[in-house]
């Protein structure tokens, strides 16, 4: 059968428009090619790939263009993805598929269109050849949602159409107004990329907005300073070395001031300013005998004297310095501030400090309050008389025949026939660590090398509760009968202007006893239910007691009549138990 020229100049361009031969079989070269080169398989879930359908118009260019020119073309890509891509993560990136094909369809709706070769009016003879459309290269430029990364997709030629240019690239890409962030390298390089067609590339990045960083400070003192003490080879502990004083000259620098930065604002790729917040400054920690520089970089102390921090600023406490005893030629001493005995405390004088007390020396029959923490080197040897106190810590090499109140704990080599109150923990492990005698009263634990002696010398562990505020509140009560008491002897007293006098005191004395026994037992209601777990939970933990020592837990009470080794006891079912 012999077909008209023209009719096979129709066919010809059909055939290189749908990418077969009519009414012929298909080489086996060009089917083998087609395989090669059809459309990607499914990417996996995970990846930002977008999937088109094989009669999408994207594929049908693909098509057209490889009728056209006949070449080994690649597939269509579209992969948000780039080596070079930072302000994308896969998940944004998969989120945007939907985006970037609503674009892609209908960037490839139109240009599949104005490729149709041009449909024929009525009258016109069929013999005329059909006009091949004449398209130019075209850049399609797609921003993600924010405006933060921006895409080319270049669509080929169609016809004799002009090839990708670089000035076709810009051209778009001022059109779409992205200006900043611009892969220049990639632009100039792109249209000699024998895959530019038909494939997804990063074009241009924003950069994101960095806020400034906040101001720091940086302590050049430690705000609690670490309280151990290293034990020898022998057991034995150095209570010399524990220093609780930290010295510093007047002008020295007790912290540096890091200033704020400066937020760095970001911009999308359409040049649009995206604000960005300035650091804040760092409160300066400045409190009593210190002050900021002028340049607002250190806090300096304004006096010489020990640095302390008390939970919202640095403070300079002065210290007192006792080059030897506290003695007649010192006398008792009461000081705001912080006191260094580097001798003993003699018996018959008191040392009274709002911060802490350090005793180089023996401390002997006195009386001593610290409202910090307190350190005797040498020991305590109270004969029945000294009664020492600590909000915070203490921390002696041991303790004999005294009476001791303490916030914090209590960390000693040796206790003897002494009343510890402790609102927190004994540790008697270091030295001899025994505990002979006496009654140790602890919040928490008491924990030690051995407890009592062969001879049973009575010695009493009581745990649990709050043993400073409870012993506090029975001295209040017993002093409020007492003085009750003498108001009473006094009132039948005859009238005098002495009379008047010591009653007007023991009443003032009374109101201000009763309104510190208010504050206890207020202070013991709220802690009601807090007391009953510190019952619970406090424990004795001994290498060796001995028989007669008496245990205490809670509202329990167990009498050893035997010797325990090891020793381990806590409140099991409302019971002192041992195992």
């Amino acid at each position: 059968m012999t077909i008209h020229p023209k009719i096979r100049t129709v066919l010809s361009f059909l055939s290189r428009l749908l990418g077969f031969q009519t009414g012929q079989v298909q080489p086996e070269e060009e089917t083998a090619e087609r395989e090669q080169f059809a459309p990607a398989a499914a990417a996996p879930e995970d990846k930002p790939v977008l999937q088109l359908r094989s009669d999408h118009p994207l594929n049908k260019l693909w098509e057209l263009r490889r009728s056209q020119t006949r070449e080994r073309l690649p597939p269509p890509e579209l992969r948000m993805e780039s080596p070079k891509l930072k302000l994308l993560t896969p998940k944004e990136a998969k989120r945007e598929l939907s985006r970037l094909q609503s674009a892609i369809t209908s960037s490839a709706n139109q240009r599949w269109k104005l490729a149709q070769p041009p449909k024929k009016k009525r009258g016109e003879e069929e013999e005329e050849p059909v006009a091949v459309p004449v398209l130019d290269a075209q850049v399609t430029v797609i921003t993600t949602s924010g405006q933060m990364t921006a895409w080319v997709l270049i669509y080929p030629p169609v016809g004799d159409g002009a090839e990708l240019s670089v000035e076709m690239l810009r051209a778009a890409l001022e059109g779409s107004g992205v200006t900043f962030g611009l892969d220049e390298k990639l632009i100039e390089r792109l249209p000699q990329d024998p895959k530019r067609y038909f494939r997804l590339y990063l074009v241009a990045q924003g950069r994101l907005a960095v806020n400034g960083k906040d101001g720091s400070v940086v302590d050049l003192f430690p705000r609690q300073p670490e309280q151990k003490l290293d034990m020898d080879e022998f057991g034995q502990m150095d209570y010399t070395q524990l220093n609780l004083i930290q010295n510093v000259e007047e002008g020295g620098v007790i912290c540096r001031i890091i200033p704020p930065t400066l937020g760095v604002p970001g911009y999308t790729v359409q040049s649009k300013e995206l604000s960005a917040k300035d650091g804040r400054p760092a409160t300066p920690p400045a409190g009593r005998n210190t002050e900021v520089t002028e340049d607002g970089t250190a806090v300096i102390a304004t006096k010489t004297g020990d640095v302390k921090f008390n939970g919202r600023a640095f403070t300079v406490r002065q210290v007192m310095e006792i080059d030897g005893n506290v003695d007649y030629a010192v006398g008792s001493i009461n000081y705001v501030g912080d006191v260094h005995v580097h001798g003993d405390v003699l018996s018959g004088f008191s040392i009274q400090a709002m911060g802490d007390i350090t005793v180089d020396g023996v401390v002997e029959a006195c009386t001593i309050e610290a409202g910090g923490d307190l350190v005797v080197a040498k020991g305590i040897a109270g004969s029945d008389q000294a009664i020492i106190r600590a909000h915070g810590k203490i921390f002696a090499k041991y303790l004999e025949s005294c009476c001791v109140y303490v916030r914090s704990g209590l960390q000693t080599d040796c206790i003897m026939n002494c009343d510890v109150y402790s609102d927190s923990t004994v540790n008697v492990r270091s030295g001899r660590g025994a505990i002979i005698g006496g009654a140790i009263r602890a919040a928490e634990e008491v924990d030690a090398g051995s407890i009592g002696t062969q001879s049973e010398l009575p010695t009493r562990i009581t745990l649990g509760g709050l043993p400073c505020e409870e012993f506090e509140r029975e001295v209040l009560v017993k002093e409020l009968a007492e003085l009750e008491e003498t108001i009473e002897k006094t009132e039948r007293q005859p009238d005098s202007s002495v009379k008047l006098s010591q009653l007007s005191k023991m009443r003032m004395k009374v109101l201000v006893n009763k309104k510190k026994l208010e504050e206890v037992d207020k202070d013991l209601e709220l802690l009601r239910s807090e007391l009953d777990e510190r019952n619970s939970k406090g424990r004795l933990v001994c290498d060796i007691a001995h028989r007669g020592t008496e245990v205490t837990i809670g509202n329990s009470t167990l009498r050893l009549n035997r010797e325990i080794r090891p020793c381990h006891a806590k409140l099991i079912d409302g019971e002192v138990s041992f195992f």
